[in-house]
């Protein structure tokens, strides 16, 4: 996938560093760059009719002018810069956000999602519902405060032979083709000719070599620890720049974000983190 279009996420409370970073991740793809100032609605509190009219029509105003005051600083910083860009403000509520998130993803090759915003839980938890859940765009979730390299060193691609690991694979064949090598990890494989092969990760290997990707797989025994804490350990190993993995609904248990292993590896993961749905 060639990344020409990014969608930056901010959060309209904390978003300087995130700016800072995002710009220099478009700069170094040569790519256009959608900034999108986010402000999630208060919820009213519980009290009489009139009482809600007035004190929640003056807070929403409040949030709205600030969200247009934050809007255009961003605007401002990014005017300085030589990037292509174009800036977009979100005023929308708990109940919509995912929506109105996912409606501007579909014109994005990947949704960037800085330190500062994955650090509001709730926008976090929103932007991968309407991005990854309802949009076909990967989301790049950076927990760090400088910027995610453009072209990463070492990735850790976690492999379970899932359409959703297939579709991470894909979408993030340009990073992988530019590493120097690329750690495709199997956590307790398990030889079978209908799902790992009899050599798990050798078929995925052979793909990612065929577009001229370095690639090693790494069979890893979790010892009893849990997936993600064996792949985080497994990133530290390999000193790895990037996780790419694939992100899992649970209907089952009535779960609209995602199963355990990734929402680990969102909560606790120390290097910037592709998720594909």
């Amino acid at each position: 996938m060639s990344i020409k279009t990014v969608m930056c996420v901010f959060d309209v409370e904390r978003w300087d560093q995130d700016v800072k970073s995002a710009i220099e991740f478009c700069q170094t793809q040569g790519a256009h760059m959608t900034a999108l100032v986010i402000c999630m609605g208060a919820v009213p509190a519980i009290a009489t009719y009139e009482a809600i009219s007035t004190t929640w029509l003056e807070g929403q105003q409040r949030e709205i002018d600030r969200l247009a005051e934050e809007t255009k600083a961003v605007q401002e910083i990014l005017e300085r810069t030589e990037l292509s860009f174009d800036v977009q403000e979100i005023y929308t509520e708990f109940a919509w956000a995912e929506g109105d998130i996912a409606q501007h993803a579909l014109y994005a090759d990947i949704v960037l999602v800085g330190a500062q915003a994955a650090g509001n839980e709730n926008l976090q938890r929103r932007i991968i519902d309407g991005a990854l859940f309802q949009s076909p765009t990967p989301i790049l979730i950076n927990p760090r405060t400088q910027a995610v390299s453009a072209f990463p060193k070492s990735i850790l691609l976690a492999w379970d032979s899932s359409d959703e690991a297939a579709r991470a694979t894909r979408q993030s064949i340009e990073f992988l083709k530019g590493c120097d090598c690329v750690h495709v990890t199997i956590v307790d494989p398990v030889a079978r000719s209908w799902e790992n092969g009899e050599e798990p990760g050798s078929d995925i290997a052979m793909f990612l070599s065929r577009h001229g990707v370095k690639v090693e797989v790494d069979r890893v025994a979790s010892g009893g620890r849990r997936v993600d804490e064996t792949l985080r350990q497994h990133a530290m190993d390999v000193a790895a720049d990037m996780v790419v993995m694939g992100a899992y609904n649970h209907p089952r248990i009535q779960q609209r974000l995602f199963g355990g292993v990734t929402r680990s590896m969102l909560k606790d993961s120390q290097v910037p983190l592709l998720l594909s749905r």
